[in-house]
């Protein structure tokens, strides 16, 4: 990893108020001290591309873009403009599950690398892979501006993040800021069912 451009990459979300520090409950559903709000830094569409033409040099390149709805939508579509690729988002259906709606569709064999704002799990990543897999389409490789995984996730496809931070997340059972009675905000999307 190039060190200048982790380094970058986090004084942008710093820079713009997006690197927050309290008592998160994340879409994983586990509780951290720390939380990257991706909307902040990438209201800003200056450094949305630069951290889509960045992300984009890191990822091989391929003539689809897919992202999750919604934290990937920006950064996917600024990645697949630098790409010169289509853009299309997956989002999830009544039951939680991740489906291409709008007339999106890809065609069996079509390469396509998967886009997104902040990875933790990478649960979400992996679903939009699956959904792209069973559409017949080779997915070659997954990006995203951070990954709060240390570089641990496993994908099953080759991984490329401008920044890899080694974040500590708890189970809500275990979490010690919940011990301190500190209240957790959920500042993500999507709503734990």
């Amino acid at each position: 990893m190039d060190t200048s451009i982790h380094t970058a990459t986090l004084e942008r979300f710093r820079r713009t108020g997006a690197y927050l520090r309290g008592h998160f409950r994340l879409t994983s559903g586990l509780h951290s001290g720390e939380y990257l709000q991706s909307a902040l830094v990438l209201q800003h569409p200056s450094i949305a591309e630069e951290l889509g033409r960045e992300l984009a040099q890191a990822l091989p390149r391929a003539p689809l873009v897919v992202s999750p709805a919604l934290g990937g939508l920006i950064i996917g579509h600024e990645v697949a403009r630098a790409m010169g690729a289509r853009f299309v988002f997956a989002e999830r259906d009544g039951s939680g599950k991740m489906v291409l709606r709008r007339g999106f569709t890809v065609a069996p064999g079509e390469a396509a690398v998967v886009v997104e704002d902040v990875v933790t799990t990478g649960g979400t990543t992996r679903e939009v892979i699956e959904l792209l897999q069973e559409a017949g389409a080779r997915v070659i490789a997954a990006g995203s501006i951070i990954d709060r995984s240390g570089g641990k996730i496993d994908l099953g496809v080759p991984r490329a993040a401008l920044a890899i931070l080694d974040v500590v997340a708890y189970p809500p059972e275990d979490c010690p800021l919940c011990r301190t009675g500190l209240a957790v905000e959920k500042p993500g999307s999507r709503q734990l069912r």
